[in-house]
This record gives structure tokens, sequence and C-alpha cells, in this order.
């Protein structure tokens, strides 16, 4: 497979939200990713049918199902761990560790390996063994505090938490770490905590705030709502708009574009004003529809999107010219990001099955055809349900 990182394997002990995440970025850019997938069983509906390695997160695999509460599984996955560049797992502190899998245990099989921990609360801390999700490493790292209505939190999805704070922090972390090992000849293990992330992404609030130009509450800041114009509007169509326009010259197009002459709006900055200013933009912006602004503003320094739909968003344009989203067999999903111009990445194979690839990778692990028949038969190893 092309990409930047077509010389890296890496292994990845299946799990759910911010890992497979990290190793879907991987597998995009080119990495070989063998996922240690557990026994399958029969979808049965709700939750579970929601887990199920099926989805557009999980495209780019290999899928070697084990049962590795079995000794005989874990001694299979040290064998390809010999060969790997990076370990990626998701369980609680010290799981990884009673499997037999941990990263003494890894390690001592190839000093090189990066071993990647995900987690929400980290490899420590009086919150380590604790359940939780995104919303709650989100609500830990201030984060959730400052998004939402001025009454109320909103969570962002959980795109700050599991993606953001998490998959990505993930994934430049085992990269970085493999780029050192390359100079060192020593893996290392990479704790990337959620709350961490979160956090991480809040840096620019934290900056703003030591400076006096950020408070403390929602709705009071110039990119959390309270500003007129920074914010999204209704149209006249029931569809809504994005305006951005924070430098002067940005707003005083904006304004000019929507033939705004109104004195009121010159006082850009003045807190004070803004929920009157927001009210004024909110009545113009409804005496058109959402296509009429786009017509006006769409492409212009005025700082202008239109507010899309996940359905709407891979038909318009500039996306469309980007190649932003693909469909893999009827299957509309992003496309692998960023963009490389020596090395491009493509979209990898879509999920694969759980255990579609278990005879051909024990068997590319140095495993007999009696030795792969033999760990089947002994349900150790098992080969995909259909």
């Amino acid at each position: 497979m092309p990409g930047p990182l077509s010389h890296l394997t890496v292994i990845e002990l299946a799990g759910i939200g911010p890992g497979p995440f990290a190793c879907m970025l991987l597998a995009d850019m080119g990495a070989r990713v063998i996922r240690i997938d557990r026994p399958p069983v029969p979808a049965r509906g709700g939750l579970e049918a929601l887990m199920r390695n099926d989805s557009v997160v999980d495209r780019g695999r290999q899928s070697l199902s084990l049962d590795l509460k079995d000794p005989r599984a874990v001694s299979v996955v040290l064998r390809l761990v010999q060969k790997a560049d990076i370990l990626v797992e998701g369980f609680r502190p010290g799981v990884a560790e009673k499997l037999g899998l941990g990263p003494a245990h890894c390690q001592a099989h190839n000093p090189k390996l990066v071993y990647g921990r995900m987690t929400g609360w980290g490899q420590t801390g009086p919150l380590a063994q604790a359940a939780g999700h995104d919303i709650n490493y989100v609500a830990l790292s201030g984060a959730l505090h400052a998004i939402g209505k001025a009454d109320q939190p909103m969570p962002p999805l959980n795109l700050v938490g599991d993606y953001g704070g998490g998959g990505m922090l993930l994934a430049l972390g085992v990269l970085a770490a493999a780029h050192q090992a390359r100079h060192s000849g020593e893996g290392q293990v990479v704790d990337a905590a959620m709350t961490d992330g979160a956090a991480l992404l809040m840096a620019a609030q934290y900056g703003l705030m030591a400076k006096g130009f950020w408070q403390d509450q929602r709705e009071s800041n110039f990119l959390d709502g309270a500003a007129h114009f920074y914010g999204t509007y209704a149209c006249l169509d029931g569809g809504h708009v994005a305006i951005g326009a924070i430098e002067p010259q940005f707003y005083r197009q904006l304004l000019a574009l929507c033939g705004i002459t109104d004195p009121h709006f010159e006082q850009q900055w003045e807190q004070g004003q803004w929920p009157a200013l927001r009210e004024k933009l909110a009545a113009l912006f409804r005496t058109r529809t959402r296509a009429q602004w786009c017509q006006l503003l769409e492409g212009t320094d005025a700082c202008f999107a239109p507010v899309l739909s996940m359905s709407e968003a891979v038909d318009h344009p500039h996306n469309a010219a980007r190649g932003t989203f693909v469909r893999q067999d009827g299957v509309l999903q992003p496309a692998p990001a960023p963009r490389f111009d020596r090395t491009p990445s493509t979209l990898p194979p879509k999920a694969p099955r759980t255990g579609e690839h278990t005879a051909e990778l024990l068997a590319q692990a140095g495993f007999s055809a009696t030795e792969i028949e033999d760990l089947l038969g002994a349900r150790v190893a098992h080969r995909d349900i259909p």
C-alpha cells in the first residue's frame, strides 16, 4: 500500500474509540496494521452491533482473531511483535500486563517496539481505573465547560476527547516515538490520555485567559457564541450559515456585502453591544435563504460558509474538487488526510471481517499448515464469520 508510513508495521489490540481511530490514520498513510480481534460472535443488535468491526474507522486492517485468554494466543501475538514497529492497546491500566502483553513482555521480544497506550484518564492518577467516556474526559479538562449555551454545557459530539484529544494525540505520540527509536535503537511506552489531549486542545483558550482576553464562562467570549461576528444564523428557509469575520478587514467586507450601514456595527469589539448586534444580524439573515446567502457571500473574504449536513457536505463543490469524501462499496466516508505530494495516501481496503486474515497472518508469522489447523481446531485462533 502506498503512503508515507508504508515502512511501518502496527499491531492493534482491538478496541473502540480513539485507539482504532489512531490506527485508521496510520493505515490511511500506508502503515500495515494487523488488528488482533476477539473471537467472532454473531451480532445480536443494539450496542453489540454498533461496536462490531465493520465501520469506516476500521478500514485498512488485516484481522487476526485470537482468544487472548489462552497462552498460545499470547505467544502468537508476541511472535508478531518481533517484527512490528508499534503496538497499540486501549485497555484499562494493568489489563495488558495480566494478559502477558504489557510493555515489558512485548519489549523483551522487540526492544525497539513503540508501545502506545490509549486511555481516558491515563495510566496513572486517582481516576486511572475508573470507567468513563469522551464526555467525562472532556469535562475534566475544562473544555466541556467552555462549550454550549450560557446556562448549560453542550458535548461537542465525541470529537474533542475520543478523536482530537485521543486518537490524534496517540498517532502523533507513537510516530514521534518510532522516529526516535530509529536513532536510539530503543522503543518506549506512549501514555496517551484523553484528559491530557482535551486539555492540550484548549491551549489557546488558557493562553487568552492568562492575558485577560477570555472569561471562564460560556457565551462570554468571541469564539464561544457571544460575539455577533462569530456564530451561526438561521435563514429564511430554515438552513443555517456560519460567520467568522474576526479581523477588521473581513468584518468590513461582511458589512459591505450585506449592505449594512448602521453605525452601531462599528462597535465590533464592544462586548456589551454584542447581544444587540447579534439580534440585528439574526434578523438580517432571516430575510434570505441559505442558497441566496451563499450566492452573495461564499468565496469572499467575509469568512462565510453554509452549515452543511453530513449528506450535503459530500456534494459541495469545494469538497468535491478536493475529493474530501469518497464512497467505498456504497459507504460514504472521509478520504485520507493530510495530502502528501511524493508519497500520497490512498483509501485503504474496507474494514475486514473479524478473523478474515487469520490463516494468512499465521502462515506469514511462520506457523506451519498443521500448526494453524491445530490453533483453529483448539479455538485459540478463529476464522471469520461471513
